[in-house]
């Protein structure tokens, strides 16, 4: 009998990117824990990934290429060989390519956030053949792009300081879910003293247990920072010496922040000017005091029209009061940007036909551009979408249009899976791909400052390839010679970071495989002493980077697309607001298909305020219709105080086939994008609900 323990790391969509040992007995990955030694996951494991095996070794794995014999949409497949699966899809894509290559469109994002298995040989293989380029925009642009204009790059508060914090801001996200390891920080802080706000529509399982929570409507937050803003300034809570050295265009701020007195923002949060202002005096007292006040932002800030200028807005904060000053103090939305990641040696754009104009499809439309007919603004139209590490017939927005734009008999499409998704029961060829222990991949993170080694632990199921491999696979039919299409996935590891650049002058691959991890050499408090990497060298609180993009260069309030104040008339027809966070079990469409994890989120549910409940007869336990012009879904009624009036929460994201009614809540959100970034607008959206 042989054992050992092999380093692995978290693969999925959160900041926390775990460090994890993998136990193997006579080649069978027996458990998954967190690794004790690694600073930030300190030995802890999510729910989700503490159960990895139980869906490593689900009995619904794919196991062997298979190529569909029903309707699409339908599920039917039959197994065929390697050969005859790259045979079809090679040939397929050579007939589509030599009418014109921009027909074909990959379709990933984040089922695995490993630079290899993630996107390396894949887009060297998209760049070589000419396809559309993907717009990745269906998380994070918006906020990003925001934070960027402010701060110059996706870059803060070192999670590893956020015990020594006085007051943590929790806004727009709900860690206890979606950010384990640094609400375990965050509780120290609260034992040592801290005061945890959080500021979330939703009364979250993080809000209900932090000593304040906000509860503003959805798509206001960039109005609380202005009124926040306005109360600092007002009331001289401010560091003068952190402005004049390293900020831009205070004085213009301070006009702007004038139009926004409490009372304004109440009305427009839905709040009281007396939380306004008690939240704006904790703020800036804590940094008055020398103690540090940290921001822990997350996306639901920007999945609402005014989303880029909402993290804008927020990540101006900081540098009024100097808490950048603190390394526990400032803010962080990701840490992105700290890896020094060589994306061009991954990735390979100069692959891309010089003589080709490139057309890039956003993901976040993905409905309505499968729809679309060939036109000189649009370009040719979709005939072939290659899906990997996504599920877009579940999680893409506006979801009835997304299945009908799958569904077309002239599309023709792979995907590449674990399992047999809502996404893989469209596909023509449908290849098995190998989960995290059992294949090699290197990580960043965007929560941490750690360089990954994930190293495979057991062998592949049946005939489960890597994504490297299939696509390395893929170019030698497509008769691709370049060195590069041969390069093992030891070789493009080797080449993931930029080892001139001084934070990651110590990479080395081989020695990293063996650690499992190590972090970069980066400051504690990143902008102690200013140091922003926008034009100017200040975080820029005028913008003319902005104004150079036609938005508004200073700090402002973009209504929702959807709301009782800003579209009255929709509203008189769909009253209620509704959000789809992510429910604790699930990550994204991850994990829905793990029995145990389902069992524990039961059936999709709807959490709704009593007086709503009331004014329409619902009762907890009742199955209730949530609708609008876009299209319609079900679930369990869970009657309450955990959202306000007016709102309704339903935690997402469901497969469609493994819901009562096969629908879930992308069925009503829209593929309105958001103001920078191009993000989708998921919790911008009106509804209404009725007993089923």
């Amino acid at each position: 009998m042989s054992s050992s323990v092999v380093r692995a790391v978290c693969p999925h969509d959160c900041p926390d990117t775990c460090a994890m040992h993998v136990s193997v007995e006579d080649g069978v990955a027996t458990a998954v824990r967190g690794d004790p030694e690694h600073p930030t996951t300190a030995g802890v494991l999510c729910t989700k990934v503490s159960r990895y095996t139980e869906r490593t070794y689900h009995a619904d794995r794919l196991l062997y290429p298979q190529k569909r014999v029903g309707k699409k949409g339908e599920g039917k497949f039959e197994r065929i060989s390697w050969d005859e699966a790259l045979q079809t899809i090679s040939g397929k894509l050579k007939q589509i390519a030599a009418r014109n290559s921009l027909a074909i469109l990959p379709y990933s994002y984040a089922g695995t956030m490993g630079l290899l298995q993630g996107d390396s040989m894949s887009m060297r293989f998209f760049h070589k053949l000419g396809a559309s380029f993907l717009d990745r925009t269906i998380c994070a642009t918006a906020g990003g792009n925001g934070y960027k204009y402010t701060i110059g790059a996706r870059i803060g508060t070192d999670i590893e300081q956020a015990q020594d914090a006085k007051l943590i801001l929790i806004w727009g996200g709900n860690p206890i879910a979606s950010n384990l390891h640094f609400w375990m920080r965050a509780q120290e802080a609260k034992r040592k003293g801290a005061r945890l706000i959080a500021i979330d529509p939703y009364r979250s399982l993080t809000a209900e247990k932090c000593q304040q929570h906000i509860a503003l409507l959805p798509g206001t937050d960039a109005a609380l920072a202005l009124g926040l803003m306005h109360v600092l300034i007002a009331e001289d809570l401010l560091d003068h010496d952190y402005i004049q050295q390293y900020t831009l265009g205070f004085e213009q701020l301070k006009q702007r922040a004038a139009e926004w007195p409490p009372q304004r923002v109440a009305e427009t949060c839905g709040i009281s000017a007396g939380e306004v202002l008690g939240l704006a005096r904790e703020y800036g007292l804590t940094a008055r005091r020398g103690e540090a006040a940290m921001i822990r932002m997350n996306y639901g800030v920007q999945r609402v029209r005014g989303g880029g200028m909402a993290v804008r807005n927020i990540a101006c904060l900081p540098a009024l009061t100097g808490a950048w000053r603190h390394a526990a103090g400032g803010v962080q939305l990701s840490v992105s940007d700290a890896f020094p990641k060589n994306a061009a040696a991954l990735q390979r754009p100069d692959l891309f036909p010089a003589d080709l104009t490139p057309r890039t499809i956003n993901m976040s439309t993905i409905g309505d551009d499968l729809l679309r007919d060939a036109t000189s603004e649009f370009g040719p139209k979709v005939e072939a979408v290659i899906v990997y590490n996504s599920n877009p017939v579940a999680v893409a927005p506006e979801s009835v249009k997304v299945a009908q734009g799958f569904a077309r008999e002239d599309l023709f499409t792979v995907v590449l899976e674990h399992f047999q998704t809502d996404s893989a029961d469209y596909a023509d060829i449908l290849l098995p791909a190998t989960t995290q222990l059992e294949h090699l991949d290197i990580h960043s993170a965007y929560g941490h400052h750690y360089m990954m080694a994930n190293n495979p632990a057991i062998a592949p199921p049946g005939e489960a390839q890597p994504n490297t491999e299939i696509f390395r696979l893929l170019a030698q039919r497509m008769g691709y010679d370049e060195p590069c299409f041969s390069e093992s996935d030891d070789e493009m590891a080797q080449q993931a970071f930029n080892k001139n650049d001084e934070r990651a002058v110590h990479f080395d691959w081989s020695s990293l495989k063996k650690a499992g991890w190590s972090k970069l050499r980066v400051a504690a408090a990143p902008f102690a002493q200013g140091g922003f990497s926008t034009p100017s060298g200040k975080c820029e609180f005028y913008s003319a980077a902005m104004q150079a993009q036609g938005l508004d260069p200073l700090p402002t309030y973009i209504p929702p697309y959807e709301s009782v104040a800003s579209n009255p008339q929709l509203a008189a027809r769909y009253p209620l607001a509704m959000i789809s966070p992510p429910a604790r079990n699930f990550l994204n469409s991850s994990f829905v298909n793990v029995q145990s994890l389902r069992a524990t989120e039961g059936e999709p549910q709807l959490d709704l305020h009593s007086a709503d409940a009331a004014a329409r007869q619902i009762v907890s336990g009742d199955r209730v219709r949530i609708y609008n012009d876009r299209g319609s879904f079900t679930a369990l009624a869970r009657v309450g105080d955990k959202v306000r009036p007016g709102l309704v929460v339903g935690l997402s994201v469901w497969w469609k086939k493994l819901a009562s009614d096969c629908k879930n809540a992308n069925e009503v959100t829209s593929q309105r994008l958001t103001d920078m970034g191009r993000g989708p607008t998921f919790y911008d959206v009106l509804v209404q609900v009725e007993k089923a």
